[in-house]
């Protein structure tokens, strides 16, 4: 049994901590972006080091007192959240935000959990160097939050997943004791990798408190286009091209559908698009390229054979940095677009890559069979990603529609599931699947994450309710 985080306890935990470390949490830490869940007013501990950090989780852990580890709170499956058992402490990582050592010529960064994406990118630069992972909520998330996610994003095709570019985690277990695993190194063959079994556990086995991080050197030259094409299979035998001429310089490849553009003038963004009319299908390309290879000239050469194939109906080439952001504004917009709408209910899912336009099609034929329902599906084809969105009817609201949503959802993941896919590709399971985790998930695997859990936080006070229900 877990107790709340009363006030005599946090009088017992403040006695042992600097001033200032514990606070009331602000209406920032009781709530997600979607506004589907709502947590509860109770005390903050913002420690400032990972010392801070392990006299926090050994007090909590002696007293059995949920811990709710926080980041930025951009995460999009209420993993950040915990509306119902005992009042939590909520553990914020926000002023841990040191640079704890850059090494360019090594290609790694060793920051702390705290330290906002953006910043970390802009640490990166400043050395020469590139951190690929890109979010929308960059300049909010942390990277504590995104290791702890595994967070995707834009680059995944080319650099991989926050996983990925992780060479060590510094982290704290539920009982306090920390485990220092920031070494530099590419290989390191030395037992159970207990960095890859903490990146992506949300925050239920262990609190991340610092990390070494990979860099990459800065393409010399970058490349955005914008182009239409005829269907998802186009933009499919596209990105087979593009890899087959430009093997390891695709960057991003972005799937986007007309009405993800159409949303965006419904909700008043003031964003204009390359095309009129708008197809019904466009891909966002990114080339990172070195100096010796002319991207504008690599960039056309691959719009002319998509041209001469049938795969590409028209396009739009940056000329300039301005001209490669605002395509990318118009891409990383659409998120924002969807929640003005309110959508009846989202889904974060991948698929292998050879299915997805299949799925696209069965998908929205079946949906729309069933429900007067607008489609918004859109996402990162080149590592078989897609955001695949159901959004009321014009002139109808997502409540005319409350008695559907969990039929339509059920559809969207059992038809995932049917084509091998996953029903989480980026956002993490958090407590909004953890229903859809036990019905599709693994039996075995299962039981295994659960012994898993039960062998690090024996009491259960890490984030409880998340990943696995209680």
């Amino acid at each position: 049994m877990l107790n709340p985080a009363n006030e005599a306890f946090i009088g017992r935990l403040s006695s042992h901590l600097p001033e200032g470390r514990l606070r009331a949490a602000e209406p920032r830490h009781l709530t997600e972006p979607r506004g589907k869940w709502l947590g509860r007013p109770g005390p903050l501990a913002v420690p400032k080091s990972r010392e801070e950090v392990s006299q926090i989780l050994a007090a909590c852990n002696a007293a059995s007192v949920p811990v709710l580890p926080w980041g930025g709170g951009t995460g999009l499956v209420s993993g950040q959240v915990m509306p119902e058992g005992p009042v939590p402490l909520i553990l914020s990582l926000e002023a841990m935000t040191g640079l704890r050592g850059l090494w360019p010529d090594e290609n790694s960064i060793t920051v702390e959990a705290g330290m906002t994406l953006a910043s970390v990118q802009e640490a990166a630069r400043a050395a020469g160097r590139l951190f690929p992972l890109s979010l929308a909520s960059e300049g909010t998330a942390t990277i504590g939050g995104n290791l702890a996610t595994n967070a995707g994003g834009t680059q995944v095709l080319r650099y991989g997943t926050a996983r990925e570019l992780c060479l060590g985690i510094e982290a704290v277990l539920a009982s306090g004791e920390v485990i220092s695993g920031l070494r530099r190194l590419r290989k390191d063959n030395t037992g159970y990798d207990l960095r890859d079994l903490i990146v992506g556990s949300e925050g239920s086995l262990a609190v991340i408190t610092a990390a070494s991080l990979r860099l990459f050197p800065t393409p010399k030259k970058r490349v955005v286009a914008m182009l239409a094409v005829s269907s998802p299979e186009a933009a499919q035998a596209l990105l087979r091209l593009s890899e087959a001429e430009l093997g390891g310089l695709v960057s991003g490849f972005e799937l986007m559908s007309r009405a993800g553009f159409d949303f965006l003038a419904e909700t008043g963004f003031d964003l204009r698009a390359p095309f009129d009319p708008l197809p019904d299908w466009l891909v966002l390309i990114e080339l990172g390229l070195p100096g010796a290879i002319d991207a504008e000239a690599a960039m056309a050469g691959l719009y002319e054979q998509g041209a001469e194939l049938g795969l590409v109906l028209d396009g739009v080439i940056a000329t300039s940095g301005a001209q490669a952001d605002h395509l990318w504004a118009l891409r990383e917009t659409i998120p924002d677009a969807n929640r003005r709408l309110g959508s009846i209910s989202s889904h974060d899912v991948s698929l292998p890559p050879g299915a997805i336009p299949d799925f696209i099609r069965e998908a929205s034929g079946r949906l729309t069979g069933m429900a007067d329902v607008r489609i918004n599906c859109f996402g990162h084809l080149g590592d078989g990603n897609l955001h695949f969105n159901l959004f009321p009817a014009k002139g109808r609201s997502r409540s005319d529609y409350a008695a559907l949503a969990p039929a339509l959802s059920d559809l969207v993941h059992q038809m995932v599931d049917a084509a091998g896919g996953s029903i989480s590709a980026e956002h993490g399971i958090g407590r909004l699947k953890t229903g859809d985790l036990q019905r599709y998930g693994d039996p075995g695997r299962l039981a295994a994450m659960r012994r898993i859990k039960t062998a690090l936080d024996p009491k259960g006070i890490l984030n409880p309710g998340a990943v696995l229900p209680l």
